[in-house]
């Protein structure tokens, strides 16, 4: 029986994979902030192939004191999921707000960095695998994407970079780049705001959270000799816009 640990379990994409991963007959670690969504979770599936732990995943003391508090059975890691990640605001550069800047780097750069860092050596004992949410927001920019961009085109190349250092130790890295999709993303970015969420998404047929556990299913129960290095998904309504032109008046 493999075990897959899976990062911003509590909702979206995180709370799908883990019911996909469980459903299929793995061991499940769900980590996120809000203990009373993982404590619905484990009461839903049951508590014998699910380990819960709650803590902000930016606390790095946190996050190794939730590690090094795994039960026996769930020490064996096979797979991280890097999943938990936001945006936040939409407002061009100028006029920003610095702290929520601060807080896409320290959630989607520095906390998945950290999580990477500390499951190494067992990934690497066990062969395993290291799965990171980015976005096509990494590749593709567009206005009020600023940060959130920049974040997401560090998973991609730190993707790559783990690739190339893990080299020969069996270990597989991929970087899953949705595009739209309908979780409570946009919600989160626009502080609750769910008239701009359902106008986002109407009638778009976007990408939903089994979607994307479908994928990430697919990609870790690949033969070990094969590694996806990068997959990039998209809803068929959504493709790409044209550059933008400010003309002299």
């Amino acid at each position: 029986m493999k075990t897959i640990l899976i990062t911003g379990g509590t909702s979206g994409f995180g709370r799908a994979a883990v019911k996909r991963f469980h459903g299929a007959g793995w061991r499940v670690i769900a980590t996120g902030r809000r203990a009373e969504r993982l404590d619905a979770l484990a009461d839903a599936l049951g508590r014998e192939r699910l380990h819960t732990a709650a803590f902000d995943i930016r606390d790095e003391a946190e996050m190794r004191a939730a590690i090094d508090a795994l039960p026996q059975a769930f020490r064996d890691i096979d797979v991280l999921v890097n999943n938990a990640g936001l945006a936040l605001g939409t407002a061009p550069a100028q006029r920003a707000d610095l702290a929520q800047w601060k807080q896409m780097i320290d959630t989607n750069v520095t906390a998945l960095a950290t999580m990477t860092h500390l499951l190494l050596p067992t990934l690497i004992a066990r062969r395993g695998a290291i799965l990171n949410i980015g976005s096509v927001a990494g590749s593709y920019p567009y206005t009020g994407g600023n940060v959130y961009g920049g974040t997401k085109a560090f998973v991609s190349q730190f993707s790559l970079g783990l690739r190339s250092d893990l080299h020969g130790t069996g270990v597989r890295v991929t970087s899953i780049e949705p595009g739209m999709a309908e979780t409570e993303f946009t919600l989160v970015r626009t502080s609750g705001d769910q008239t701009a969420s359902d106008t986002l998404y109407k009638g778009a047929e976007p990408i939903s959270a089994d979607d994307l556990a479908d994928t990430l299913f697919w990609i870790a129960t690949l033969p070990p000799h094969l590694n996806v290095n990068r997959i990039e998904v998209m809803p068929v309504r959504q493709s790409f816009a044209g550059f933008q032109v400010a003309r002299e008046r």
